[in-house]
């Protein structure tokens, strides 16, 4: 990438304007580009659980043709085909095995809703099959990925957007812009909120692999466990060798904009995080209820960031949302596009704002201009907001608090602690040394 790209990146993670702009700034399409239709042919892999959405939101695209669907399990990608076939009247091509997709020249970008331990493989291979990329949260499923999805990103300059779609709510940049030009003040903390309901998922135990499903493809770069319903096709986000419990789930939105609103473009050098099971005698691995810390402390900053999973109460009506505070007032976010201020000791409303965006047609704007800069949530955002709550959950499972090096990326003496920033994968799964 060139030294005038990595700038405007640098400035985009630290100032809101960058994504407005990425929106408003009129641009110039070779007609050439991508035919005489100037359609853009998109796979999406994972059709199961987000990737409905990410069907529907490309097809809502007028230059957007969503011409592949992929899924190991055949049984689902049947069903989200016929389902295909009855709205829009055309039949979609279906694949099983992602690798097909990549040698499918005729297709120009792929969205990627897998399971979070596909992700970063699947958005390498995509960027060195010329493939332009929309991959969801988290980017990475271990620390290390991020660095090296960032790696491939800039060796084969293709376009890649991370699903943090707050970036490109008009009410978000809206707020951030705030935080920038001191409406509350110096701004000190940052606090993410992931209130969900995350009841009893029980124990299934073992089981004969379901017929439909090439549960080798499924596993992918994990390490392969006799299969359970467990962990298909859902509740794979609370098993640590699929997911990154809530934190890395509904939480990587929040790390993104605890991190965007504070102007923080390094990671923490203090991590500490608590938690555990409470409510449920299940199979979830991970917490249920985890409560973060992270430490800036040349920056003066800080961000709290806590996973709840049942009755609780609301934070001035926030339970999926940030919080940001500072020396003159404070911000409350809802969501993903409306946000309040409140100024002074006495708490009086200041400006405030719902307004949304289209993440898929700013990533699609993106790819007819062959601009990566464009995009709203670039790639630094998939390694610093997923790396974040890599960071804490790390912290979760050694029991301790941490010390890290954000210059070299490793824990401070801590060698158990390096050894959870990365995973050994499963041949021919692997991510190589040189993307």
């Amino acid at each position: 990438m060139d030294e005038v790209n990595q700038v405007s990146r640098r400035k985009f993670l630290k100032n809101s304007t960058g994504a407005a702009l990425a929106l408003s700034v009129p641009y110039f399409v070779p007609q050439s580009a991508f035919g005489a239709n100037d359609r853009v042919r998109v796979a999406v892999l994972g059709v199961n659980g987000r990737g409905k959405n990410h069907i529907s939101g490309f097809s809502a695209l007028k230059n957007v043709e969503v011409a592949t669907l992929c899924d190991p399990d055949n049984t689902v990608l049947q069903t989200r085909a016929k389902e295909f076939k009855d709205k829009t009247g055309k039949t979609v091509k279906t694949e099983m095995d992602l690798r097909k997709v990549y040698d499918d020249k005729s297709i120009d970008a792929v969205s990627i809703a897998t399971p979070n331990h596909w992700h970063a493989l699947a958005m390498i291979w995509a960027c060195q099959a010329g493939k332009d990329v929309y991959v969801e949260k988290p980017g990475s499923h271990h620390f290390e990925e991020g660095r090296k999805m960032i790696e491939a990103q800039q060796k084969y300059k293709r376009v890649v957007q991370h699903g943090v779609q707050l970036r490109s709510s008009a009410a978000m940049q809206e707020a951030v812009k705030h935080l920038r030009d001191g409406l509350i003040g110096k701004v000190y903390m940052a606090r993410g909120l992931v209130y969900k309901w995350r009841p009893d998922i029980g124990d299934k135990g073992v089981s004969k692999v379901p017929a439909g499903l090439d549960y080798d493809l499924w596993t992918g770069p994990a390490e392969m466990k006799p299969f359970s319903e467990n962990y298909v096709h859902y509740n794979w986000h609370w098993h640590w060798n699929y997911g990154n419990g809530d934190i890395g789930n509904q939480g990587i939105h929040e790390t993104d904009l605890c991190m965007w609103g504070l102007g923080v473009d390094t990671f923490p050098e203090k991590i500490t995080s608590a938690g555990g099971k409470f409510l449920w005698d299940d199979a979830k691995e991970t917490p249920e209820l985890l409560s973060s810390t992270y430490i800036y402390p040349k920056e003066k900053k800080i961000i709290e960031f806590e996973v709840r999973p049942w009755m609780t109460n609301l934070e001035d009506g926030a339970g999926i949302g940030n919080i940001f505070y500072g020396s003159e007032g404070y911000m409350v976010i809802k969501g993903y596009d409306y946000y309040e201020t409140f100024l002074g000791r006495d708490r009086k409303p200041g400006p405030s704002r719902k307004a949304g965006g289209d993440h898929y047609k700013n990533f699609i704007d993106a790819v007819v201009a062959g601009d990566p800069s464009m995009v709203n949530g670039p790639v630094e955002t998939i390694h610093l907001s997923s790396g974040l709550a890599h960071l804490g959950n790390i912290a979760y499972r050694v029991g301790r608090s941490l010390t890290f090096d954000p210059a070299k990326e490793k824990f401070v003496g801590d060698t158990e602690a390096d050894g959870l920033l990365a995973r050994k994968y499963r041949n021919p799964f692997s991510i190589p040394d040189k993307v």
